[in-house]
Formats: structure tokens, C-alpha cells, sequence
């Protein structure tokens, strides 16, 4: 199995999905997919669970980076929301940048935007989580054997 660019970013779902971590940073994460055939609707289009899965793994790296190779920060999504305001064809590279908006000692607040290849924006959203146990602190937590 290739080793992930950023630590700790591998997730079997969204490796299925061919979601994949481009930028990472404190606070930001900007997420990539190329689209291909299994990603498509009924009608051929980008299917919206796609788009909703980007929205919510990069509002969610966008609160839990850790600049620390050796641990890691983790949080469960509470509420997450969606809006469609476009369609994305099949072949084209979505991109999700989600950025924390505020953030307590337990949860953190996101908002996320999707865009195609033209820059076009297709969807967005807001989502709240919650810190996983130690994960509240930049240093995060070991990570487990």
C-alpha cells in the first residue's frame, strides 16, 4: 500500500471514494477526486454523496491537523449540512477546501466549498465536530498500536 503524502490522512472509505489529502495546513485542508464512472448517478452525473463525503472529510482535516509525525487528532462529525448549487460531470477533478471557522477546547466549526475543474463552484457547506479524546490540542495524541 503507497504511503499517504500527508500522515495519518489514509481513510479505507474515502480511498475507495479516491478521495486524496492535496494541501494540509492548521485550520485548512484541501481535498481532490478525479471523477470516474462509479461516481455517477442515475443520471451520469457527479453522485451527491461524493460531494457530500468531500465536504465532510475536509471540513474535518481542516480541524484536525497535527505537525507532529508520531501523533495524530481525531473528532466525530455532529451536524453537517449541505447545499448542490451546480452539477459535476464524470472525468472532471473536484476540489473541497474546507477551513475551521472557530474552534473550542471540544468542538470545531467548518465551512467547506467544492469546486470543479472551471472553478465553478458545485457545492458547499457547514458542519460542526467534536474532538476526540486529547485531540482538542494541536500536540494531539499518540498514536495507538
Amino acid at each position: 500500500m503507497e504511503t499517504p503524502p500527508f500522515p495519518h490522512s489514509d481513510s479505507p472509505y474515502h480511498s475507495h471514494l479516491g478521495i486524496a489529502v492535496a494541501e494540509w495546513r492548521d485550520g485548512y485542508a484541501k481535498l481532490v477526486c478525479t471523477t470516474v464512472a462509479h461516481h455517477a448517478n442515475r443520471s451520469g452525473i457527479v453522485h451527491g454523496g461524493v460531494l457530500l463525503s468531500m465536504i465532510d472529510q475536509a471540513a474535518a482535516f481542516a480541524g484536525l491537523f497535527c505537525p507532529f509525525p508520531d501523533r495524530v487528532r481525531r473528532a466525530v462529525t455532529l451536524d453537517l449540512d449541505c447545499r448542490f448549487t451546480g452539477q459535476a460531470r464524470i472525468g472532471l477533478r473536484l476540489t473541497a477546501e474546507g477551513k475551521v471557522m472557530t474552534a473550542g477546547r471540544n468542538v470545531f466549526f467548518a465551512r467547506t466549498e467544492v469546486f470543479d475543474e472551471a472553478g465553478t463552484l458545485v457545492a458547499f457547506g457547514a458542519s460542526t465536530h467534536r474532538y476526540r479524546a486529547g485531540s482538542g490540542d494541536l500536540m494531539g495524541v499518540p498514536l495507538e498500536s
